[in-house]
Parts: C-alpha cells; structure tokens; sequence
C-alpha cells in the first residue's frame, strides 16, 4: 500500500519497500532529469518536483494491481516510462514474473525505455510501435498516464486487444464530468482511489467495459 508518508527529507519513502527499490526509484527519477536535457521527457518546470508529480503519482497505482492475479501491463504511449518502468522496479522483486509491455513510437524514447530496463534489469517488453497499428493484443492490465482523452483508450482497449481484464486511468479535476460523459457511448464499472499527490485528481480502475449498441 502505498501511503502519504511518500517524501521525507526530498527522499522518496513508501512503506514496506526495500532500500534497493526505492534507490532505483531515485536514480531512475534521476536519469530522467539528465536525459531531458537531450529529448523532452517531461516538462522541465516539474523536474525538480519529479518524487511527487512523476514517482509517486506513478507508483500508487501498484494498489490496483498488487496481491491479485495480474502478471502484464501495457503501458500506452509511454514516454519517459511514467507509470510502466516504476511500476517494473516495484514489482520486480516482489513478483518476477510480473512483465510490463511498452509501445512507444518515438525512437528516442524507446531507446530510453529500453536503456531504463537494461539498468534496472527489469522485466518489459519494449515496442518502438504505433499503438494504433496494432492488432489482437493481450495483456492483464492497460494503464496510460497522459496519453490520449479517455474515449480513445476506451477506442483503442476494445480494437487493438482482443483480452485485458481492466484498464488504469490518471483523471484530473473534471474526471467525474469525463467518465459522466462517456457512460453516454459506453458501459463499464469502475473504482477511484483520490491521488496522494493531487487530491483533485484521481487514479480509476475501469473494468467490464462494453460499448452501447454494439
């Protein structure tokens, strides 16, 4: 569980996580900074807030996949990573087998992905593809984190996989008017943890999802 004792000193802290995990978590946070120098990563005006804005706000969605029979996550249009490589580092020793699978299209950034994984010697699957272009896909979980509006995750999760058992969405402010919004063209169950970083934001697991007259 991750909870709000997430920072001490500037240094990240979440419990019952190893010294090792959250070293790799700092220097990961790390290689971002020094790598958003050559391509843009994240927005430089939050570099120096990466623990809050980008790791942790990252990390807690482990809550909804931690302890349950979930052993993929495809993480879609993945950037620098943000959630999918530090949820690889939190769950690696914890569960090996678990696998996170990476579509980015950018050259740069899987090259990155794929960097990230060799260092931390995790277990992912980088794909240097467009996500739209891809057909029949599996994966136990889909989670995206500033990607694209929610109606095209919901587009791409019911024609690009053929199987995936629920979805992880990052939704700010107006995400109860976004998820109003959708129920008009779709069906589905969700849960909502409030963010331990933005308390207007929220963290939303979207399961059964079926489309309305069709």
């Amino acid at each position: 569980m991750i909870d709000s004792n997430f920072i001490k000193n500037n240094t990240i802290h979440i419990s019952n996580v190893s010294r090792e995990t959250l070293k790799e978590l700092d220097d990961y946070g790390k290689s971002i900074i020094l790598k958003n120098k050559e391509i843009n990563l994240i927005s430089s005006s939050t570099e120096k807030s990466i623990n809050t804005r980008h790791l942790i706000d990252s990390a807690q969605t482990i809550d909804f996949i931690d302890n349950i029979n979930i052993n993929t996550c495809t993480d879609l249009g993945s950037g620098a990573g943000l959630p999918g490589i530090v949820l690889a580092i939190l769950m690696k020793h914890k569960k090996p087998e678990f696998k996170v699978i990476f579509y980015e299209k950018s050259f740069h950034k899987s090259k990155f992905l794929t960097d990230m994984s060799k260092k931390f010697n995790l277990n992912t699957e980088v794909h240097r593809k467009n996500i739209f272009e891809e057909k029949n896909l599996s994966t136990d979980v889909i989670i995206s984190r500033a990607f694209k509006p929610l109606p095209i995750i919901f587009e791409i999760a019911k024609k690009n996989f053929k199987s995936f058992k629920f979805i992880i969405l990052f939704l700010g402010k107006s995400g109860k008017k976004i998820l109003n919004e959708a129920r008009k063209s779709w069906k589905f169950d969700y849960e909502e943890k409030i963010s331990l970083t933005n308390t207007q934001s929220k963290i939303i697991k979207i399961s059964n999802l079926r489309k309305k007259n069709g």
